[in-house]
């Protein structure tokens, strides 16, 4: 049965107009992805920019939040050579927020992300084992030494053991799987040390396990051993999670 013109009409309803820092937002972004403007590259002022586009100071200003948060610009006040809003490139805070904030409400299974951990960890241990500086390594080793001590409590290990394969990831020398490497393992900062509670009296031999599984991860990049690399940190990820969650990953 053919309906009416009343009932096609039904489940439709006007597009709504997008609203004007939205806009303001495209035109940013045109400039950034035609080469315009680069990192660095200093934007107009909110006031010049409003007249520029035909819009209010306080539209710009709403753009100019939105792409800080997205790690687009950095917005400093002031005078002097800092001041102003400049374009960035940090792309680890901006992932880093979304997928916290996603971790959180449970968008994305815990089992996914940890398998995403694993892909992005392996490809950066295999590439530090091979371009990581001495420098690096001897800065991975003096972590490892810190969560050896017996005053290392619970904190201070988690904040350890995330700047340990943070430092890793950045030594791979892949700036995209760094900055991904990144995000996922800050997302985790919370339900890891969540998890450590958790635990209660099991945390200890757990953290000698860690501790154990850190130092073979360190041995095979100062070994320059690639699909060693590969191998322990995926061990280290699938036990932990193992322990933590009490589940397998298959």
């Amino acid at each position: 049965m053919v309906g009416s013109d009343d009932d096609e009409r039904a489940g439709w309803r006007p597009v709504a107009r997008a609203r004007t820092y939205e806009l303001v937002i495209d035109r940013v972004e045109e400039q950034i992805i035609s080469g315009q403007l680069g990192v660095g590259d200093r934007l107009p002022p909110e006031r010049d920019l409003a007249q520029m586009l035909g819009v209010s100071r306080a539209a710009v200003r709403e753009a100019f939040r939105a792409l800080e948060a997205q790690g687009v610009l950095r917005m400093a006040v002031g005078t002097g050579p800092d001041s102003g809003t400049t374009v960035a490139a940090l792309p680890s805070q901006a992932l880093t927020r979304l997928l916290r904030l996603h971790v959180a409400l449970a968008n994305f299974p815990m089992a996914d992300v940890v398998r995403a951990r694993i892909m992005l960890e392996r490809e950066s241990a295999r590439n530090a084992a091979q371009r990581a500086t001495e420098a690096e390594l001897d800065e991975l080793g003096a972590m490892l030494d810190e969560m050896d001590s017996p005053d290392c409590d619970r904190d201070r290990f988690s904040d350890l053991d995330t700047r340990f394969h943070v430092a890793i990831a950045e030594a791979g020398g892949n700036r995209l799987v760094a900055d991904m490497t990144i995000a996922i393992r800050e997302s985790l900062r919370g339900p890891l040390r969540e998890a450590f509670d958790d635990l209660g009296d099991e945390w200890f031999p757990v953290a000698d396990g860690l501790r154990h599984d850190h130092r073979q991860i360190y041995q095979a990049l100062v070994a320059r051993d690639s699909a060693e690399a590969e191998v322990q940190v995926e061990r280290h990820i699938r036990s932990f999670y193992s322990s933590a969650w009490r589940q397998e990953l298959g």
